[in-house]
């Protein structure tokens, strides 16, 4: 039985994106991201694939859309997150990576979040959707902070379901 995750970094206001990129610069997130989903499937959205530009070395990539037509090399294709799940058999642990429409989609199936948390409220176009804390609860905590390419203080945050 796969076990489905959700990974995302969101500022203290939700906020999760800016113009289909990160609203921050975090080396040690994407570090963090890289080393959670290596050999995983990656459930995301056309538009999460198209901010990447390319599927990532060794993940398997399963994007969502509606366009019946799209086709792209090295990448599963499924037109519903239950679809892009089924494709996603076999693998202990499937991520939900975003963007925000799939995280709505995705919250009320997923047994783990992932959360780097941006202690600050940054401003953005994309945010992730409001959810009900008092359903999870806190598995690990890492405070962490950076002085460049940018000062940030963030914590990786992971919640089981309760």
């Amino acid at each position: 039985m796969s076990s489905l995750s959700l990974i995302v970094a969101m500022a203290k206001n939700r906020t999760i994106g800016i113009n289909n990129t990160l609203p921050w610069r975090c080396p040690e997130d994407l570090k963090h991201f890289k080393a959670l989903t290596m050999g995983h499937h990656m459930i995301m959205g056309r538009k999460t694939f198209d901010s990447i530009g390319k599927p990532l070395p060794g993940r398997t990539t399963v994007i969502v859309t509606r366009n019946m037509e799209l086709k792209i090399e090295g990448c599963l294709i499924a037109h519903s997150l239950p679809e892009a799940i089924q494709l996603c058999a076999g693998d202990d642990e499937i991520f939900v990576v975003g963007g925000a429409e799939l995280y709505a989609q995705a919250l009320p199936l997923v047994n783990t979040l992932y959360i780097t948390e941006i202690q600050q409220n940054v401003d953005g176009d994309a945010h992730f959707p409001a959810f009900e804390q008092n359903t999870w609860r806190e598995i690990s905590r890492e405070a962490r902070a950076q002085e460049t390419p940018q000062a940030l203080t963030y914590h990786f945050v992971t919640y089981g379901r309760k």
